[in-house]
């Protein structure tokens, strides 16, 4: 693009930015819960299903409040974002399946995954076979008050990762690549 105007050309170059991403994360954990306030379990892989959610994790089950397709397939939270909700809860550490998210992802910044632009939008890449769209952040729940102590559902503010929906199926496998990239046209 021939940008005569610099106004247009930040526009153009912001628009590029935000489809580039340094390097791929990756898969850190698994966890499912087979009911809405169940036991959190960590499994090593788990099969996905496009427009439903990851088997035997409770957002695959049919209810009266979820509609078919929704946007909340599947939750993830950064890695990197433990260390900060553990330091805003006052604890040495947090264990990730206390935050009753699904996956765990290091080394991508999940909250760049949604997409600015409506006609840019971003993909993530799961392995080789798992297509997810992020469709907004996670907001925490009125439970972390009581597994993180007081203050912890402020903590998790900004901190709780984000929801997607399932566009292609698969098998996802901790250790698996996650990859950000532009959906094509």
């Amino acid at each position: 693009m021939n940008a005569t105007n610099p106004a247009e050309l930040n526009e153009y170059e912001l628009r590029d930015l935000t489809t580039r991403f340094p390097h791929p994360g990756r898969i850190e954990a698994i966890f499912l819960r087979s009911s809405r306030r169940g036991e959190v379990v960590a499994v090593q892989s788990v099969c996905a299903f496009a427009a439903c959610g990851l088997e035997g994790d409770h957002y695959a089950q049919p209810s009266r409040s979820r509609v078919a397709g929704g946007k909340r397939q599947v939750t993830l939270i950064q890695a990197e974002h433990l260390p900060a909700v553990a330091a805003l809860t006052g604890r040495a550490q947090v264990d990730a399946s206390l935050l009753r998210r699904n996956l765990v992802v290091s080394g991508l910044n999940l909250l760049a995954a949604h997409a600015l632009c409506r006609d840019r939008s971003l993909l993530l890449r799961i392995g080789p076979e798992v297509v997810l769209e992020v469709t907004g952040q996670c907001d925490p729940c009125s439970r972390m008050e009581a597994v993180l102590g007081p203050g912890g559902y402020n903590a998790m503010r900004g901190h709780g990762g984000v929801n997607a929906r399932i566009l292609a199926g698969g098998v996802i496998r901790v250790g698996d690549a996650v990859r950000c990239e532009l959906a094509q046209a």
